[in-house]
């Protein structure tokens, strides 16, 4: 048997990042049976699916690496098949029309809620009679399908992360609608029922999903079951919760795989933290890993049941390794996009070379590649903001007069090399007469306009080559 998952977004809003895990644990798995991973776009609602929602679910799986081996198939070109199954189960009985009509519905669930009761339908057309329904056509009244669910029928599977699930048809809420309201023919079909359809069609051996779909499964089950067709196995995946142990939503600040991109998260590092969100290598002792790697040691064994919680400086940690650890041209190919966006030019020396040996500079420091926004700030400005530490250090005694001797120097050279920086420090150390701390400290002062950042020397280096560090000098040579 060769093992064939799915993952079947809805294209009603941008790929969610519990979505993408989920396609992560499909991929997983997948890769390490050796099976087939396939893309299924549910956009069955055709008043919420849009077609940019879809491109940015298909972006998001390429940019996260999840590539699949058949489709996109979409639902919404697949109509006469689900219509061909919902007619099969009316003929044979386990399905009905039902004429109830909203306001009936509704007026249902007030009295169930008056006497506390929880929501379910009483199943009153199950058994109408010809004259019956020609009753309430003759009133132009729209039908749906429902679906006869045994009240005392018991569901049972074992489910790959959660083991032995057991539910009973009486909690499922009556008799399951599978096609929405039509007036003479059958109507769009419901999740529950083009699912199964699909599955079914596409031969799938295990589906993977979250586990708010755990209900859905038992419905499912009896329809896999009436439609006479294999019933796949089922592994219900933990929630992706916050810090307050509750579903992560849009309150959180961030759902969609883009809102990652766009804050400056790399794939390879979002991608492994996905893979930790409810699963557990069997060395506990690593954490970053591809995808590939990761395949080869994925079992449903070590998936938890419990949520997961979605820890923030778990991901910006496993962000900066990535960073820290990229190849130079490929890091700086991911910072121009955020640079250009922030207004800066590529202009007056900075080529790419140039910008190049920036990065380097900056790429210890890096937790995100947004950070090289801030980070490379004052190699594209003309003039440095002083902070409280640098105004205090530019007013020590001595530090105007050392930024003046360096400035001398400077007179002298044209372009800068380590060697030649470091041969001007211990001149103006020597004819001043001054400690070495002084100089560097107000060197950075001026230069940068704070007392902390990278590499003196390279930063002195890179705006020399822009012609930027004789006037920071010069200003800062003048802070009374």
């Amino acid at each position: 048997m060769t093992v064939k998952v799915r993952i079947a977004p809805s294209p009603t809003g941008n790929l969610h990042i519990g979505t993408a895990r989920t396609a992560v644990f499909n991929w997983l798995f997948a890769h390490h049976q050796g099976g087939k991973f396939i893309l299924r776009i549910e956009d069955t609602d055709l008043e919420r699916s849009r077609p940019e929602y879809t491109e940015n679910i298909l972006q998001g799986l390429r940019w996260l690496g999840l590539h699949w081996d058949e489709g996109p198939l979409f639902q919404s070109k697949r109509l006469e098949l689900y219509q061909a199954a919902v007619q099969t189960l009316v003929d044979k009985k386990l399905a009905y029309r039902c004429y109830t009509t909203t306001e009936e519905l509704e007026a249902l669930r007030e009295a169930q809620s008056a006497k506390g009761e929880a929501p379910r339908y009483d199943n009153r057309h199950r058994d109408l009679t010809p004259d019956q329904e020609a009753v309430f056509q003759s009133e132009g009244r729209s039908f749906v399908i429902r679906f006869k669910i045994d009240d005392d029928r018991e569901i049972v599977w074992n489910d790959l992360v959660r083991d032995k699930m057991i539910w009973r048809g009486r909690d499922l809420g009556g008799d399951m609608v599978i096609a929405r309201a039509a007036v003479d023919s059958i109507g769009q079909p419901l999740y529950n029922f083009a699912v199964v359809v699909d599955d079914i069609d596409m031969q799938i051996t295990h589906v993977i999903r979250g586990e708010d779909h755990i209900a859905n499964t038992a419905k499912q089950i009896l329809l896999y079951e009436a439609l006479e067709s294999k019933v796949p196995e089922f592994a219900h995946t933990p929630l992706i919760l916050n810090q307050e142990g509750r579903k992560l939503s849009k309150r959180d600040g961030v759902t969609s795989i883009s809102d990652f991109q766009h804050m400056g998260f790399v794939s390879e590092a979002l991608v492994n933290y996905m893979t930790l969100l409810g699963w557990s290598p069997p060395d506990s002792t690593q954490e970053i890993f591809t995808l590939e790697e990761a395949s080869q040691k994925f079992s449903f064994e070590r998936v938890n049941k419990a949520g997961a919680k979605f820890d923030w400086a778990k991901l910006d940690w496993l962000n900066s390794q990535y960073l820290h650890g990229m190849d130079v041209q490929k890091l700086t190919d991911l910072i121009i996009p955020y640079c250009e966006e922030a207004g800066y030019q590529f202009t007056g020396g900075r080529d790419r070379a140039w910008l190049e040996q920036l990065v380097v500079l900056i790429q210890p420091s890096l937790t995100r590649l947004k950070d090289a926004v801030d980070q490379s700030q004052l190699f594209f400005t003309e003039a440095v903001g002083f902070s409280d530490e640098a105004n205090t250090q530019l007013q020590q005694q001595g530090s105007a007069e050392t930024l003046k001797a360096i400035l001398t120097v400077l007179e002298n050279h044209q372009q800068l090399s380590e060697t030649t920086t470091q041969d001007m420090i211990k001149q103006v150390i020597k004819e001043q007469n001054v400690k070495k701390g002084l100089v560097m400290r107000s060197l950075r002062a001026a230069l940068t306009g704070d007392m902390h950042g990278p590499d003196l020397i390279q930063t002195w280096l890179l705006l020399n080559k822009i012609s930027l560090d004789k006037p920071r000098l010069l200003q800062a040579s003048t802070v009374v």
